[in-house]
């Protein structure tokens, strides 16, 4: 009984280191970059975590219950969704960045209705969509990055205990989110508040960082790792 209270304490805290990883922290940081208030900040963290905690719940059950095995090759086709869900994220705030250091007047409508049609287009990632950080939670869940907490279920022989660990493991990175997001918001809250050109660069440079990292994911994955490679 002690070693699975233990497991389940370790769960807890596995849950809110993950939420620390480098992807998740970059991800989140352009959501929260565009945001002032701190409640919301703290609501896309806890978004960020549902997510999260969903996508891992339904495939550690799918392990605990089915045996079911995610091979080498289908690993790294999740890792590279979240590679890719990086560039997306960059991007679009590279574009808000771009958009709000001003804009040519005769080309203000054209750029109105751009902008509109790829709002339409990815509506659910628009920025204070409550869409946005609970799929992009998902998105990262699938990651073999998760695994953290898959490793810990071969050592609860019981469904039941499995079950109960991966809820534990996904309230952890929940919590955790929340606390990074918090953490996150403070210095852009404050740019926000002091200097509209500070808060500007500091959603650039969060967009920048988030393109970066995708595309080095995707060379690392692609090529390093060989997804890319037939016969790998």
């Amino acid at each position: 009984m002690i070693s699975f209270y233990s497991i389940l304490c370790l769960g807890f805290f596995l849950g809110m280191r993950h939420a620390t990883d480098a992807d998740h922290v970059v991800a989140v940081t352009n959501i929260v970059s565009q945001q002032r208030s701190i409640r919301s900040v703290a609501w896309t963290g806890v978004l960020w975590g549902i997510g999260h905690s969903l996508t891992v719940f339904v495939v550690g059950a799918a392990i605990a219950c089915f045996g079911f095995v995610i091979s080498k090759r289908m690993g790294l086709s999740l890792d590279f969704s979240v590679a890719i869900m990086l560039i997306l994220l960059g991007l679009l705030n590279l574009n808000a960045a771009f958009r709000c250091f001003g804009e040519v007047r005769e080309n203000e409508a054209a750029r109105a209705e751009e902008n509109a049609r790829l709002g339409r287009w990815l509506r659910f990632f628009s920025i204070g969509s409550p869409f946005r950080p609970l799929l992009i939670g998902v998105v990262h869940g699938l990651a073999g990055s998760a695994a953290v907490a898959l490793l810990v279920l071969p050592l609860l022989r019981e469904t039941a205990g499995a079950i109960t660990y991966l809820l534990v493991f996904g309230a952890g990175t929940i919590v955790g989110m929340m606390l990074v997001t918090a953490a996150i918001a403070a210095p852009i809250r404050y740019a926000a508040e002091h200097s509209a050109g500070w808060h500007r660069v500091l959603g650039g440079l969060a967009g920048a960082t988030s393109f970066c990292l995708g595309a080095f994911l995707v060379y690392q994955i692609g090529f390093v790792q060989k997804l890319f490679i037939a016969g790998s």
